[in-house]
């Protein structure tokens, strides 16, 4: 064989994935190859440009083939020979195939292949550009494969995207990749769903801050969890044990993943989502101001701001009036001193012993009441689905009978709505079963907060404080920086369990009545 002395050389690699860099098929094979190649011919090798990306598409959205083009560029007197492994590694899309090759024109560059001679003749190029053909077609085969096994595989309910937090993959004989519970982020992400919806948590903001307080919880590359990653949990139903994708064209389809929230949970979601919108709180207070937004102005009735102040040696917490036209504006209240006054007003909400039994009496009077209430209820959600099931087979009917493209689709937007419907009634239906456990069991949560409120208030965690505020009082508490916190209004719950007596209820003291 002969050899030219003194040629340059430039190898060019690439491949569609990391998966196939990994597995040994990759760039360093190709390279390997191409330096064989090479030393056969006498060349000399002065660069590698590896590439780790798809070769359909413009070629300049290839960062090693820029690179390459720019090599040249910068020494437009040097002739080098550019070498690669096979004619697929070049370009998989006949325009940007030729594009390239005129590329390489310009800057004097001659291309080797070791599994294809290239010839400029005219029936040279003509056998390229099939081969150049065929590479694209190969491509558009193989994407349309992947893109329908990916649609079957949605349609046999398996997810087939990136896991969500809360969820992980795992790998299972004969079924692939499935869904399955990643703890603790499932548990963390469901009581973000449940604080939500029932309105422990007032914005999407604290939904965020509630997340963040978790070390656990995904975060981006600054360490931050966003909003928008919080927005997109929200709206995700896959969360629900079902599968919906526009892509494909599913609704609700029920998933082989176990649901983290319930229909009814996520539908509550979305109607709070839907609802008026209200300002997220401000970044820079976090979790240090438990009664903002909750406390009032004694004078002129304005929630509070908060604010740090900085001292010589340190930083102080403060709440302040900043309605210029009120007498107590700029006028700063330790928060210590603030939060410490509430805490004492909540010590006093431990109720009487003898409206605890009568209150006790009345919701087990009430849950007998419910469980009645159940079977009738569960009995009236099953008579729905049937109606529905009719309603759903009709269209079907229709569809089936029409030729006209947005009638169908209304159609099918009826469909889903219907299937949506039936799946929620489903959930209703089951949810109504006889509950498991004792009245006992089920109340011991109520009755520990109705007896002593202040124990979850010391616990000193915001999101806890907070909802003791939004239970235990019927509105804003009013504090004037000198006569200190007015007279607050109970919620109707310990308003009641108040009564006349002194004498504070001991939790778990039995029921007389």
């Amino acid at each position: 064989m002969t050899t030219t002395k003194n040629t340059k050389a430039l190898i060019y690699c690439r491949v569609s994935s990391k998966s196939q860099e990994l597995e040994g098929h990759g760039l360093q094979s190709q390279e390997t190859r191409c330096r064989e190649h090479a030393r056969l011919k006498g060349y000399e090798v002065e660069a590698v440009f590896p590439d780790t990306i798809t070769g359909g598409g413009d070629f300049m959205k290839r960062p090693g083939m820029v690179a390459l083009l720019s090599y040249l560029d910068a020494q437009p007197d040097e002739n080098y020979i550019i070498i690669f492994d096979d004619l697929k590694r070049f370009a998989r899309d006949t325009r940007f195939h030729l594009d390239l090759r005129d590329a390489f024109r310009k800057r004097d560059a001659a291309i080797e292949c070791l599994n294809f001679k290239f010839d400029d003749t005219p029936e040279g190029e003509f056998i390229e550009t099939i081969m150049a053909a065929q590479g694209a077609l190969e491509r558009k085969q193989n994407g349309r494969q992947v893109a329908q096994k990916m649609r079957a595989r949605m349609q046999n309910g398996f997810w087939i995207h990136q896991a969500p937090a809360g969820y992980k993959y795992v790998e299972e004989k004969g079924r692939g990749k499935l869904l399955v519970r990643d703890e603790p982020l499932a548990s963390i992400v469901t009581e973000g769903f449940e604080g939500y919806a029932s309105g422990r948590f007032e914005t999407q903001a604290e939904v965020r801050r509630f997340f963040a307080s978790h070390p656990d919880f995904p975060r981006n590359k600054a360490d931050k969890v966003t909003q928008q990653r919080v927005t997109d949990i929200l709206i995700n139903p896959l969360f629900t044990g079902f599968i919906c994708s526009k892509t494909y064209g599913i609704d609700w389809l029920d998933g082989h993943h176990d649901a983290l929230i319930s229909l009814e949970t996520f539908d509550q979601v979305q109607a709070r989502r839907k609802g008026i919108a209200k300002a997220p709180m401000r970044k820079n207070i976090g979790n240090d101001f438990a009664l903002r937004g909750f406390v009032t102005c004694g004078d002129c009735g304005v929630p509070l701001r908060s604010s740090w102040s900085k001292g010589r040696s340190q930083r102080y917490a403060y709440y302040l009036c900043q309605t210029k036209t009120c007498d107590s504006y700029g006028k700063s209240i330790a928060r210590d001193k603030l939060e410490g006054e509430v805490g004492d007003i909540i010590k006093t909400m431990q109720p009487n012993q003898t409206m605890f039994n009568l209150v006790k009496a009345a919701m087990k009077s009430a849950w007998d009441q419910r469980l009645a209430q159940f079977e009738s209820a569960a009995t009236s959600a099953k008579r729905q689905i049937r109606q529905i099931e009719k309603q759903t087979e009709s269209l079907l009917g229709r569809i089936v009978e029409t030729t006209n493209e947005s009638v169908i689709a209304a159609y099918e937007g009826k469909i889903a709505d219907l299937e949506h419907n039936r799946l929620r009634l489903q959930e209703q239906a089951a949810n109504y079963a006889t509950p498991i456990g004792t009245f006992e069991e089920k109340l011991e949560p109520a009755l520990q907060f109705l007896a002593n409120p202040w124990k979850l208030w010391e616990t000193g965690q915001i999101a806890l404080q907070r909802a003791v505020l939004r239970l235990a009082f019927k509105e804003r508490l009013a504090y004037h920086q000198i006569k200190g916190a007015r007279t607050p209004q109970l919620a109707l719950p310990f308003k009641a369990l108040r009564g006349g007596s002194t004498k504070r209820v001991q939790f778990g003291a039995p029921c007389r009545t």
